[in-house]
């Protein structure tokens, strides 16, 4: 009994130097991985909703005026390309085409042959009218020659009355004879003449079959095909052409835009201009207002405006789309005069009394004290304080300060991964 109660305490003795069991290790394992998922995962929702993501804000970017080398645009509009000289090209007269010498892009000059209509009927009546001269011509011969003799025999019996022998009737009738000869080669002469007259009116109706360019142009539109009856009148209804081709002067290019009533007063004839085509966006073409039409547009409210453009480049074409910027008179400054930048008014505030603007630098708002010169539109000169190229945040609000975090708009996000 003694024996048993030996071995009992025996066996629950417990042995120090035994190694732990396998499944112990394996949950304080499984234990450190949940508490660092937990730090990760608490780590994260601070980040996305505990972090201050900061104010929203709109920008625009300052464009650099220069140190006198540039001016400012006082009104932007916008129009397209237009031709002062095109014209679409027809024949004088009805007739079936023969061929069409003219392609569309193609090059041509003043006078230059762009098509032929059958001359058949023209060419008929030309030889009839050379006919008809010939005979006029041939009656002119047959009564002066009639003439000749009846002056003749009139002088013969003009001396013969005098002596009496023969009568006067006789001598009477003679000279009525010759002044009716003259009568006759009077209206032969001016049959000839009308005759001659009709001839250059055939000649002209078979060169009337030749249609030619009226001025030196590119051919933008070819309307005609070798046998169509073309037209002036479109006499033959819809199955009748009335135009060979259209032409265009590139040299006579300008942009014709549309300015509102409100801002007209800004625009003067002769003012610099600057215009971007829709398909050159890089290109700045300089140019100048010809004219601004006398006239407004009532139901627009607007006033048609010509703008020159100084290059003459093949790239611009009718119809283009194009925006104009007005640009101010530049005036002569100082040598040591440092250049301004241009920003949107919305971007100025007062702040302590004082003009500030923030700008976008990474994610905080810095705040830049600047001094303005001339309003320009919806837009003020800065003369100092601003840099050309900085974002400026458009009405800022009075909780803004310096250093504030702040997050741009998706809009100006957008915009910025376009221009990337």
């Amino acid at each position: 009994m003694s024996t048993s109660n030996a071995d009992l305490l025996k066996s629950l003795k417990i042995d120090r130097n035994a190694p732990p069991p396998a499944s112990s290790k394996r949950g304080l394992w499984i234990a450190l991985a949940v508490i660092a998922a937990l730090l990760v995962l608490a780590i994260a929702g601070w980040a996305l909703f505990g972090r201050d993501k900061g104010t929203e804000v709109q920008t625009s970017e300052v464009v650099a005026i220069g140190n006198g080398g540039g001016s400012p645009s006082v009104l932007d509009a916008t129009g397209y390309v237009v031709a002062r000289r095109m014209a679409t090209v027809s024949s004088k007269i009805t007739g079936k085409v023969r061929e069409i010498l003219i392609e569309e892009g193609q090059q041509v000059e003043a006078g230059q042959i762009m098509a032929t209509l059958d001359p058949i009927d023209a060419n008929a009546q030309r030889d009839l009218s050379q006919s008809q001269v010939l005979a006029a011509r041939s009656q002119i011969d047959s009564v002066r020659a009639q003439l000749k003799d009846a002056e003749s025999n009139a002088a013969r019996l003009g001396s013969l009355v005098g002596q009496k022998l023969i009568s006067r009737a006789q001598f009477e009738q003679a000279v009525a004879q010759r002044d009716s000869l003259r009568a006759q080669v009077t209206t032969a002469q001016r049959n000839a003449q009308v005759a001659s007259a009709s001839l250059k009116i055939a000649e002209h109706s078979v060169d009337n079959t030749i249609v030619r360019a009226p001025f030196a142009g590119v051919v933008i539109a070819k309307a005609a095909q070798p046998g169509e009856i073309v037209s002036p009148l479109s006499a033959g209804g819809g199955f009748t052409r009335t135009g060979i081709g259209t032409i265009v002067d590139m040299d006579s290019l300008e942009v014709e835009v549309e300015v509102g009533e409100a801002f007209i007063g800004r625009v003067k004839p002769g003012m610099v201009t600057e215009t971007v085509l829709n398909a050159y966006q890089d290109w700045k073409i300089p140019g100048k207002v010809i004219a601004i039409i006398p006239a407004a547009d009532r139901g627009k409210a607007t006033v048609k405006v010509r703008v020159g453009l100084d290059a003459k480049d093949p790239r611009i074409v009718p119809d283009m789309g194009a925006r104009v910027g007005f640009l101010e008179e530049v005036k002569p400054v100082e040598s040591n005069a440092k250049p301004g930048v241009l920003a949107p008014a919305a971007a100025i505030v007062q702040r302590g009394g004082k003009d500030v603007a923030f700008i976008v630098d990474g994610e905080q708002a810095r705040q830049r004290s600047v001094t303005l010169g001339r309003s320009l539109g919806d837009d003020r000169e800065v003369l100092q304080g601003l840099a050309g190229g900085d974002r400026v945040i458009l009405a800022p609000s009075d909780k803004l300060v310096d250093g504030a975090r702040v997050r741009l708009a998706r809009e100006d996000s957008g915009a910025d991964a376009n221009n990337e």
